[in-house]
């Protein structure tokens, strides 16, 4: 069966043709600026729930994405591949205000649910860090954890934010929490790094898989005592005392940015599109002014000197 003219299928965004794509990064994206470390941003405002203490604070991600950012491309002109949302009944584009979630039931009905629905569900968590008891940090398999996030006091917070961060050190525990971040209530702990207080979020009980591999079932092979002790003294000899990540580095990173740089330099890039970046027509004779202005400086000066120099020849003609 033939594909309906707006599937999701990608598109080149400049021929209109496809599938063939590739892979590429642009300059903008990877050079120095895009390296520059930037400063953190708040994305979360709510408080910690300290027995009758509320500490008002703001939620920092504690860890960022170094990976170079690469984008579908048609292989033959460099054009963007695009993707088209539309509904699988009436074959329509949907826009995105129109978008609700959906839950499918198992024969196949959809159970639809809106921004409306979801905000009447109780979620008591969802402005606030809820600390429900404090235990041992061994305690916690660490397969548990999925995000981590500083914590920063707001504005007349420091001392009750103070005094948890160093009863918190003094017991050698970890509070742990319920919270809810984007809609969704997790499990956290709360500790302490370098002075400040972190939350990582944690997977409920039944989000953690049990293995069950068929070698579990089976008698287990026979194990001699040397072995064991050879691979204890292998242990042994790449052991050190403390983990230091500053002595590892992402050298496939490296590669690729070290490709990256030697195709820019070399010339092996394609050149932006040169149309701009679609946007909603507000006004109609300012997007034609734009337009024209855009136009005259696409063509720059060099244009303009062909174009005097093309008709001196016409002058001298006429005067002879």
């Amino acid at each position: 069966m033939p594909k309906h003219p707006l599937d999701k299928s990608p598109t080149c965004g400049d021929c209109r043709i496809g599938p063939i794509a590739v892979t590429v990064v642009t300059e903008r994206e990877y050079g120095p600026a895009r390296r520059r470390r930037c400063g953190m941003r708040s994305m979360w405002k709510g408080s910690v729930s300290f027995g009758l203490v509320s500490i008002p604070i703001q939620l920092y991600a504690a860890t960022e994405n170094k990976n170079v950012s690469l984008r579908q491309v048609h292989v033959a002109d460099g054009g963007r591949i695009q993707y088209k949302r539309f509904c699988s009944v009436d074959g329509e584009e949907v826009p995105y205000a129109d978008i609700a979630k959906g839950y499918e039931l198992p024969d196949g009905e959809m159970v639809v649910i809106t921004d409306a629905d979801l905000a009447e569900l109780p979620l008591p968590t969802q402005h606030a860090i809820d600390v429900l008891e404090f235990v041992p940090l061994e305690s916690i398999d660490p397969i548990r954890f999925d995000r981590t996030y500083y914590l920063e006091p707001q504005k007349n917070a420091v001392k009750p934010y103070v005094v948890l961060r160093d009863a918190l050190q003094k017991a050698s525990h970890v509070a742990i929490a319920k919270v809810a971040v984007r809609q969704r209530e997790s499990l956290a702990l709360l500790r302490v790094v370098d002075d400040v207080l972190v939350m990582t979020t944690m997977l409920w009980a039944d989000e953690v898989r049990v293995p069950d591999f068929p070698f579990l079932h089976e008698d287990p092979p026979q194990v001699r005592p040397q072995e064991v002790t050879m691979a204890g003294s292998l242990i042994d000899s790449l052991s050190e005392p403390v983990f230091e990540p500053d002595k590892y580095a992402d050298t496939y990173r490296e590669a690729l940015e070290a490709m990256i740089e030697a195709k820019a330099g070399g010339g092996e890039t394609v050149g932006a599109p040169k149309q701009g970046e679609k946007a909603e027509v507000v006004d109609l004779m300012a997007a034609l002014e734009a337009s024209v202005s855009a136009a005259k400086k696409s063509r720059g000066p060099a244009e303009k000197t062909e174009k005097a120099a093309a008709k001196k020849p016409a002058r001298r003609s006429k005067s002879a």
